[in-house]
């Protein structure tokens, strides 16, 4: 299988970017597979992020791909939804509430579950025995101000990690 590539790569390279595509390749054999090519680690570090590179580039278009379709599944859902309570409507407003056809049987019933319920009230009048208690939260962003000024026991910030960028 041919992937087609933003950047040229060595077929050593283009080896490893097929063993990542593959899906089914342990990351030690690609691991393994890496470290057997030769060369400088300047011209590794090079075909690294050229394959980095592909695969981002890839991700993103099948991320864009994903959000078009999603937002057609919700259109297509939304119209069905539509067509749906229009019928239902339609059947109530001529009092035909059930009935068959040669490929369909419609019929409009009460929903089942728990009866749907609002709460009108004001959340300072309703007893405390129907609230629903939650442990307190900490406030990150507070405790990252305190702790710019001063030092506490029960929090310390954390030194920095690193990341790799690729230009």
């Amino acid at each position: 299988m041919k992937i087609p590539a933003l950047y040229e790569l060595t077929e050593q390279y283009e080896e490893v970017l097929n063993l990542l595509y593959d899906g089914e390749t342990d990351e030690q054999t690609i691991l393994d597979t890496l470290e057997s090519i030769e060369g400088e680690i300047e011209d590794k570090a090079d075909n690294y992020a050229r394959i980095i590179k592909n695969l981002s580039a890839e991700a993103e278009m099948v991320k864009t791909e994903a959000d078009r379709l999603n937002r057609r599944r919700k259109s297509l859902e939304d119209r069905a939804d539509w067509l749906k309570k229009t019928l239902k409507a339609n059947m109530e407003f001529i009092g035909k509430t059930k009935f068959k056809t040669a490929l369909f049987s419609f019929s409009i019933s009460k929903n089942g579950g728990k009866q749907p319920m609002t709460i009108t009230e004001n959340l300072g009048e309703i007893p405390n025995k129907f609230l629903i208690q939650q442990a307190p939260l900490v406030n990150k962003e507070a405790v990252r101000e305190l702790l710019a000024d001063k030092e506490v026991e029960w929090a310390h910030l954390e030194p920095y990690g690193t990341h790799l960028n690729i230009r």
